[in-house]
């Protein structure tokens, strides 16, 4: 099950577009090759995404799966994450309801689908339901193994959660393309799954398991492949965050990008905790990826900046800012281009 160019998708996105949750739509709007035709947010209705979000991506926004049905969708995609993870009663129905009608559903929230009591007896023949954070079978300990591939593997880390990380692997993993290289995006969060078609649900994997589970497809795509973008998940700043470390042991980095919102000093959702100069920041995910020799060096080659908050004098300025603090080179990859930071990959 997967995503494929092919497909007619409608983004059930209620208040995600101008809220907080809608991360994953948005990001499909933005990244993903299926034919989307229709963005369903009752709050949007009739507006226009590229005025709304600056994606330039010109697809009717509805107010309800029925509406959204005239576009002859094939397939009702969960663009939205509601705090608790379970969608609304209203939102619920009109998944049933495109289930009724034969869509086929990709599913990104904790709470499965695909064998849910209201949905399962109305699913036709080749109809399916794509559960994405579901633990896959035959997950083994983390061994350190990526670090006998060939390849270059290039990790996003961050200052904290949703700040730019998969997109960022993604604006380099095409830039890369454009060049003629080998290269690979290796999703790790719900999102980049739906858009690559494959990667590792990270966080719907027993701790024990999660080195091993990035280790298995780093592995799998690492020989056939010049370099390998490995999308980043949580942070070590953040007190919540559990993510990142088997990361960095899974994928046996070789080099770092950090990723940071320009201007943000402490945590979002933990205000108590500050964010420390990005030197030190710096230092700390080399410190960690390193282990004291235990493993090879993965040095940060670059920053990415996330500006998409600031005017276009602003995100240059704050970009220079971040280059004569750091030394190093810094890019707002989604708005200028990820050559720059290609570019530091290469050649170090």
């Amino acid at each position: 099950m997967r995503i494929l160019p092919e497909h007619r998708v409608a983004i059930l996105q209620h208040g995600g577009i101008r809220g907080a949750y809608g991360k994953t739509g948005l990001s499909l709007l933005r990244y993903s090759d299926a034919q989307i035709v229709a963005v369903i947010d009752a709050e949007c209705a009739g507006g226009s995404i590229p005025q709304l979000t600056g994606i330039p991506r010109d697809v009717p926004i509805v107010a309800s799966l029925r509406e959204a049905l005239q576009y002859h969708p094939q397939v009702l995609v969960t663009g939205i994450a509601p705090p608790g993870g379970a969608l609304p009663d209203a939102w619920w129905q009109e998944v049933k309801e495109a289930v009724a009608h034969g869509l086929c559903v990709v599913n990104g929230l904790h709470t499965p689908m695909a064998n849910h009591p209201d949905l399962k007896p109305l699913l036709r023949e080749g109809q399916w339901i794509w559960d994405i954070r579901q633990e896959p079978p035959g997950l083994t300990l983390g061994s350190g193994a990526a670090r006998e591939l060939p390849c270059l593997r290039v990790l996003t880390v961050g200052t904290d959660m949703a700040i730019g990380k998969m997109s960022t692997s993604i604006e380099l993993h095409r830039a890369c393309l454009r060049r003629g290289m080998r290269s690979a995006f290796i999703a790790s969060g719900q999102t980049g799954i739906m858009i690559a078609g494959d990667g590792v649900p990270l966080d719907a994997i027993r701790v024990d398991f999660a080195a091993g589970a990035v280790e298995q497809v780093v592995m799998r795509y690492g020989r056939d492949h010049d370099i390998l973008h490995i999308e980043g998940q949580g942070s070590l700043l953040n007190p919540a965050s559990t993510a990142t470390l088997p990361l960095i042991r899974g994928s046996q980095p070789t080099h770092l990008i950090l990723v940071h919102r320009a201007g943000q000093t402490h945590i979002r959702s933990y205000p108590h905790v500050p964010i420390p100069p990005i030197p030190d920041v710096i230092r700390l995910y080399e410190m960690v990826a390193e282990a004291g020799g235990a493993f090879a060096p993965a040095p940060v080659v670059g920053i990415a900046l996330n500006t998409a908050h600031l005017s276009d004098e602003e995100a240059r300025r704050a970009i220079e800012q971040v280059e004569r603090e750091t030394g190093l080179p810094c890019t707002d990859v989604v708005r200028y281009g990820g050559e720059k930071l290609v570019d530091a990959i290469l050649n170090r």
